[in-house]
């Protein structure tokens, strides 16, 4: 077995989605902060505030909606001081979460550790965004007739499929373990 240097021992204590086997996650949650960040700014460039643009009708268009609240809105009537101090604080604690669920995941379970660089970018990504404005900015909204999907961006697109794996994974595990203890 290697040994470790100081350095990298200090750096697999404090940050062990940085070492150099999850450097691959640590791109792969950057880039959907990048491009959540790209394609918000790109939507606040290019529709006013409430605006919205057809791109096949009856069933999506782009709008520029600004989300004080958490997913779905929830919260966004809130008082100003739970909106601009609970809400940010909750994301945080996700983010350290997650970072958390980093070191309890296995390298044998990479679908976990690609979900959790998932969630992580997302997370950040809308963090950011209510921390700089005081809102998320939300552009894609699908819609059938009348009936809409709440307005989502680029990292709520990412925190659900992190999500969303996270969820196979633990299924996945669980018929494992099911098989595993089944009599030959």
């Amino acid at each position: 077995m290697r040994n470790k240097d100081p350095a990298s021992k200090r750096l697999s204590g404090c940050c062990p989605w940085l070492m150099r086997g999850n450097l691959p996650l640590a791109g792969l949650g950057l880039l959907v902060f990048v491009l959540d960040q790209l394609s918000k700014s790109a939507i606040s460039s290019w529709l006013p505030h409430g605006g919205s643009k057809v791109v096949i009708d009856g069933f999506f268009s782009f709008v520029h909606a600004r989300n004080t609240g958490m997913a779905f809105s929830l919260f966004a009537d809130a008082a100003p001081w739970f909106r601009e101090l609970v809400l940010p604080a909750a994301q945080l604690i996700i983010i350290l979460a997650v970072l958390a669920m980093f070191r309890m995941v296995g390298g044998a379970a990479r679908l976990s550790r690609v979900a959790l660089a998932l969630v992580l970018g997302g997370a950040a990504g809308n963090l950011y965004d209510r921390l700089l404005h005081g809102y998320v900015t939300d552009f894609l909204d699908f819609y059938v007739s009348s009936y809409h999907w709440p307005a989502f961006n680029v990292a709520d697109s990412a925190i659900t499929i992190g999500a969303g794996l996270l969820i196979l994974e633990s299924m996945r595990g669980h018929h494992s373990a099911e098989e595993a203890a089944r009599p030959a």
